[in-house]
């Protein structure tokens, strides 16, 4: 019976996309607010939209990162 093994350069590729992720929960939302704190200004619209994106891209990491940590763990080599 053969052992399984973590894949080790897949789970290092794993927490890097965690990371990439973790930035994006945090910079996401504070830029949601500094768009929504001043409507007045001309650039309001295009903060938002790259808020948005942020967060999606949080959210995409997050998912992203999961799966290749459990597939650095449980799938066969």
């Amino acid at each position: 019976m053969e052992t399984k093994r973590t894949n080790k350069a897949l789970l290092v590729k794993g927490l890097k996309k965690m990371g990439l992720s973790l930035i994006c929960m945090f910079l996401g939302p504070t830029l949601l607010y500094i768009g929504f704190s001043n409507p007045d200004k001309p650039l309001y619209i295009p903060i938002l939209i790259i808020a948005f994106v942020v967060c999606g891209l949080a959210i995409f990491l997050a998912f992203k990162g999961l799966k290749t940590i459990m597939n650095s763990m449980f799938e066969k080599q």
